[in-house]
């Protein structure tokens, strides 16, 4: 997944956004027909030109939060869900930091 993501991120570099949306969070993927209930309060939506910083964030800010993220955080420990965090880093396409900037609404 770090591979494919990495040959998107050159061929658009410099002409791409990345923007995660933090929000109805299950512990099942988007795309399964019989996802779980949502388990988090939603967060808000990211957005970098970053994508490992991105994701990231958004597993940082799952830890932080209080409200239902245990559930959540035992499917991404289970499945050692920051591999593929750990892999893009790895390849160089991008940085594990960030600087969180609010914008209030």
């Amino acid at each position: 997944m770090a591979d494919a993501a990495k040959s998107v991120h050159e061929y658009f570099k410099g002409n791409i956004v990345y923007i995660n949306v933090m929000k109805n969070m299950s512990v099942d993927c988007d795309c399964c027909a019989v996802a779980e209930d949502p388990c988090m309060d939603d967060i808000g939506i990211l957005i970098s030109t970053d994508p490992i910083a991105i994701d990231q964030a958004c597993i940082d800010l799952v830890y932080a939060n209080d409200k239902g993220r245990d559930h959540l955080i035992e499917r991404i420990e289970s499945r050692h869900g920051i591999h593929t965090i750990e892999a893009a880093s790895a390849l160089g396409y991008g940085s594990r930091e960030y600087e969180l900037i609010e914008i209030d609404d």
